[in-house]
């Protein structure tokens, strides 16, 4: 049991920073679709400056090529207003393209110090709290709650409604990179292609299972770490195919979506916001 719960923590912790990283940009209004990309080049560029230098230095760089990507992002979902699915969309190809054809030199090659598990894990939840904490007690949160519900509002009462959204999306960009660098660094001290394996996919979900609350993230995304453990630790020793235990987080995230119109999303979520209007 304590090795579950354990597993459980360990699993979750990518999915739940994530998670942390996508919640923060849509509590302002942007959907983020491209966190599946973003991880994959955060984890690249974490274990490519983990391996060069330091994994320390490496979780600052992927945390760095997060935020950055972030700011990509809302070059067109902010300043250009484009269709904020499909700039999330394109970001999330281009992330797992690039990583995959940038990180092929780095296959097969082991990261010689990697990073213990149960720090980043440790750091994840402080961040969660943390996280509620700039959002329903800063003066930050105040404006990005605003914002993402109605930023006309926020707009008149002389709120920057795009410096806001890009501030949210480099943060929350970070969050995502370190989420990438727990994986390279951390929990697989290596790279390889498509190591993101859908996490991005189900961090997004949770965002709606968490109904864009932080400390809710954290339950949820340890549900899906138990379930991913509970994945490879049955498989083989119960007479249900492998392919049904692949299968149940992504299950989940269906169900998830499902229900999705029980959550109650910003209001402005997915909105450009144009002041000429």
């Amino acid at each position: 049991m304590e090795e579950a719960l354990l597993r459980a923590v360990l699993f979750g912790t990518p999915i739940l920073l994530a998670s942390l990283g996508a919640l923060l940009s849509e509590r302002g209004g942007v959907v983020n679709l491209g966190v599946e990309g973003m991880m994959a080049l955060a984890a690249l560029a974490a274990f490519a400056v983990g391996l060069e230098a330091h994994p320390v230095l490496g979780v600052l760089a992927g945390v760095e090529v997060g935020s950055l990507l972030g700011l990509f992002l809302g070059v067109f979902a902010v300043s250009l207003r484009a269709n904020q699915f499909v700039a999330g969309l394109a970001l999330a190809a281009l992330g797992l393209g690039a990583s995959g054809l940038l990180g092929k030199r780095y296959e097969g090659v082991p990261l010689p110090n990697p990073l213990p598990e149960g720090v980043l894990a440790a750091l994840a939840l402080a961040l969660a709290f943390g996280l509620h904490l700039l959002f329903f007690r800063t003066r930050f949160g105040l404006y990005l709650r605003s914002v993402g519900e109605n930023p006309k509002a926020a707009d008149l009462f002389g709120v920057s409604v795009d410096g806001v959204r890009y501030g949210a999306l480099a943060l929350g960009g970070g969050l995502i990179g370190m989420a990438g660098a727990y994986l390279s660094l951390a929990y697989r001290p290596s790279w390889t292609d498509g190591m993101t394996s859908g996490l991005g996919w189900v961090a997004i979900a949770l965002v709606i299972l968490a109904a864009w609350q932080p400390l809710r993230a954290v339950f949820g995304a340890y549900l899906f770490g138990l379930l991913f453990f509970l994945q490879f630790r049955l498989q083989g020793s119960v007479p249900i195919p492998s392919e049904a235990f692949a299968a149940m987080p992504y299950l989940l995230v269906i169900l998830v979506l499902a229900l999705s119109g029980r959550a109650r999303a910003p209001k402005a979520l997915g909105q450009p916001f144009d002041r000429g209007r």
